[in-house]
């Protein structure tokens, strides 16, 4: 995904990142000179959707304006050969464990 604030801000006759940080605190969101310098000018790892919910209302703008796809970037993760694949899969008999809890109830695991 390609984050698209700047684009959209622009979009607005938005400028300068402490405008739309101002205009983000007056609608309730405060955010850090840090945090917004990253939405600004980086590609955040994550976005709480309370706060894209009012980056879309002061911008006037939908999710899709500032999440653009970039499909041909998922496709270059996929395996090269169809062998990849079941390499990532587990061994017929083989069993992975899957974190913490108990054994099921009859169970004991061995020592």
């Amino acid at each position: 995904m390609k984050w698209n604030l700047r684009m959209a801000a622009a979009k607005r006759d938005i400028w300068k990142s402490s405008e739309l940080q101002r205009m983000l605190a007056e609608a309730g969101l405060v955010i850090s000179a840090g945090k917004m310098s990253n939405l600004w000018a980086g590609q955040p790892v994550t976005i709480r959707l309370d706060d894209l919910d009012v980056i879309c209302e002061v911008l006037h703008c939908e999710p899709n304006d500032l999440l653009v796809r970039e499909p041909e970037k998922a496709r270059a993760r996929r395996p090269e050969q169809a062998g990849d694949a079941a390499e990532l899969r587990p061994a017929v008999g083989e069993h992975r464990r899957h974190g913490g809890g108990a054994a099921p109830r009859g169970l004991v695991p061995p020592l």
